[in-house]
């Protein structure tokens, strides 16, 4: 059940991974598109990766802000620094939490796995207890709390289109356990105090200002530089690709809707989001490359086949990702509408713009 009355306007929003690809545009819709929101973004700036283009996201919210009746917020530090969001909790007292913080990608986490323990899970826990010591079951404390999950949980299902009631007991990797840990972690505080939370797990974003470790931002910089792509598991995985706009709308809905108590009792929901289409990997790296080279990024002349190498599985990944997203559309009439052409022909002429 869901409770449609969480108000967004005249409130104090936190969002944590402000300058992050998804939180830096959902910062952006919402000072477009409410009201006199108090809008308090956290981001550590690290280097995973490029940080100019953090800082880019950042400069967008900021020219934004100084347009617009609501107000813009940056606080620059690690979730994982527990005094920090305790500051910021008694400082501002956000109505509404978004945390969209985490160290992401499931390759890096083989090899860096302390930076994962330290922004997903000690930072989601900070975060929890800070709801917690602020929630009061009513005006003044957190009404809703929503964070990003990852279809990274659903490992090596073999059940095609993945939805929110399969198990998923059996991650591959560490940053899918971590984000199972965050849905377990929120659904006992929901339980023991009441604070209502949504899980999402997030499919394949895309789309202009995205993150650089993403395949298709790995591949135009390859092209770009003249040198080989690698296609892993020869061309055969399929990815459940969603534009980043369609997610923004998405999340907004969902920030207005904190479910009401379930059958146990507690104030708790996951749903995926995502496109309930995935693509094969071949038929997108094949769009991807016309569209560079209608931007001007690749010369008309770019032979692609020579610059692509089909190899095998990377540890950690899986072979479909594929959004049942049933529910979403049932609750809040989420449909994604970006044709994967149109939001990769937006990627091509924004690379060229930032890049070239």
């Amino acid at each position: 059940m869901l409770e449609k009355n969480v108000k967004l306007e005249n409130k104090t929003i936190l969002v944590t991974g402000a300058a992050g690809f998804i939180g830096a545009n959902l910062i952006l819709a919402l000072l477009k598109n409410v009201e006199n929101a108090e809008i308090v973004g956290i981001d550590n700036m690290n280097d995973y990766y490029d940080v100019s283009l953090k800082e880019f996201r950042l400069n967008q919210i900021r020219e934004l802000a100084s347009g617009v009746t609501g107000k813009f917020t940056f606080i620059k530090g690690p979730i994982a620094e527990q005094k920090k969001i305790k500051e910021i909790f008694e400082l501002h007292r956000p109505q509404i939490v978004v945390n969209l913080a985490a160290q992401a990608g499931v390759r890096y986490s083989i090899d860096n796995p302390d930076a994962y323990i330290e922004s997903n899970m000690i930072g989601f826990y900070n975060l929890l207890e800070a709801c917690r010591h602020s929630y009061d079951g009513g005006a003044g404390g957190v009404e809703h709390l929503v964070y990003a999950s990852s279809s990274s949980v659903y490992g090596s299902n073999k059940k095609i289109p993945y939805a929110t009631e399969d198990k998923v007991d059996n991650p591959v990797s560490l940053y899918a356990a971590t984000k199972k840990s965050n849905e377990l972690m929120a659904h006992a505080y929901a339980k023991l105090y009441g604070i209502p939370s949504t899980g999402l797990r997030f499919f394949t974003v895309y789309g202009p200002a995205g993150r650089p470790d993403m395949a298709y931002f790995g591949f135009t910089d390859k092209l770009v530089k003249n040198e080989t792509i690698k296609i892993f598991n020869y061309g055969n995985c399929k990815r459940d690709f969603t534009y980043i706009d369609d997610i923004v709308i998405g999340i907004q809905s969902v920030m207005q809707c904190a479910p009401l108590s379930n059958e146990d009792g507690v104030k708790y929901k996951i749903y995926n989001i995502g496109n309930n289409q995935p693509e094969n990997l071949l038929d997108f790296v094949e769009i991807l490359q016309e569209e560079l080279k209608r931007a001007s990024v690749l010369p008309e002349d770019y032979d692609f086949e020579a610059h692509k190498e089909l190899v095998g599985m990377q540890p950690g990944d899986v072979e479909v990702t594929y959004a049942d997203v049933r529910e979403l559309e049932r609750d809040f009439g989420f449909k994604p509408s970006t044709d994967l052409r149109d939001g990769l022909r937006s990627f091509a002429c924004w690379y060229k713009e930032f890049y070239l």
